[in-house]
């Protein structure tokens, strides 16, 4: 349970780097580690503070569900907001308590331990991605494992021995990547347009409000003009309206669309004839509104040459 975990291309989003605590070994999934955490270790919830852990959706919908609250009392209450993976998407980590601890942890450990935070659970394996170009300018990826030892954590002297591979599983990491895999595409998508361009205030709120906040998302969907743009069938609003997770979901194919232009999700095809037509007025207005600036300076152009020649004629 540390904040030094990696995946995906880069680090978890918000979790910060520390190649000092990293073991310089590319680790397979059938590679073995010795790593146990228990009660009965000394450092037992040491790494449980002074922490920056950033939570995914699927770790948002977990997390308030096993407190029993709504989404809008769970990020007033346990969460603060950030910006994701050096982007200008909005999200958010856990706001730590007074101690700078998380406020799920007691002494006798972690209060919400089977919905722990998705971070949480990659300790001591982080994950990357090694992404490489050829000079023919083909791309190859690596997907490697490594482990992070930090000093103050005895859990590496335990003599507890697994695979990488059953590490993962034993942790629920896979079943996790499953869940943050679209989420995770969204942020690794935006970083990849860099500082070029930026998301709009109203595209940021969206953004966040999908990926914080399902109640709202899904009100948004049923109580919004949004089925009358888009094209969604009946058998996937009849699993959105109901399941919480198959709207999670959704959101991550609704935001690839709308911020991204994936095209995965349609709009109707009457809302695109209208638009189309909207776009080409548009264009017509620019275009007579050109010709009329063009013909105006050339009346003025004009005007202004018949006045110089005046000119000329009075002076001989």
């Amino acid at each position: 349970m540390s904040d030094q975990n990696s995946t995906a291309k880069d680090t978890f989003p918000g979790i910060d780097k520390n190649p000092s605590n990293i073991e310089p070994e590319k680790l397979t999934l059938n590679s073995k580690i010795r790593f146990r955490c228990h009660p009965g270790v000394s450092c037992f919830t040491a790494c449980c503070g002074n922490i920056n852990i950033v939570l995914t959706p699927y770790d948002i919908l977990t997390l308030r569900k096993r407190i029993g609250i709504d989404s809008d009392e769970f990020l007033l209450r346990y969460t603060k907001p950030v910006y994701l993976e050096k982007t200008d998407m909005p999200g958010v980590h856990i706001h730590l308590t007074d101690e700078n601890r998380c406020p799920f942890v007691t002494k006798e450990g972690c209060l919400v331990y089977t919905d722990r935070p998705s971070a949480c659970r990659y300790y001591p394996i982080g994950m990357a991605n090694f992404h490489e170009r050829s000079e023919d300018e083909s791309a190859s990826s690596e997907r490697f494992f490594f482990t992070v030892k930090e000093d103050h954590c005895k859990g590496h002297e335990e003599d507890k021995e697994w695979t990488v591979g059953e590490w993962r599983k034993d942790q629920g990491v896979d079943v996790r990547d499953e869940m943050n895999r679209g989420w995770m595409e969204l942020v690794m998508r935006r970083k990849s347009f860099g500082h070029q361009a930026n998301l709009s205030e109203q595209a940021q709120k969206m953004f966040f409000m999908a990926s914080t906040n399902l109640e709202k998302f899904r009100d948004f969907i049923f109580s919004s003009s949004f089925l009358d743009i888009y094209d969604v069938e009946q058998e996937t609003l009849d699993a959105i309206k109901e399941d919480d997770i198959e709207l999670m979901k959704f959101s991550y194919v609704y935001l690839a669309s709308s911020l991204f232009g994936t095209g995965d999700l349609k709009m109707k095809e009457e809302k695109v004839k209208a638009k189309v037509a909207e776009l080409k007025g548009k264009q017509h207005e620019a275009s007579e509104q050109a010709i009329k600036t063009y013909e105006d300076l050339k009346k003025d152009r004009d005007q202004y040459k018949e006045y110089l020649d005046e000119q000329k004629k009075i002076k001989k």
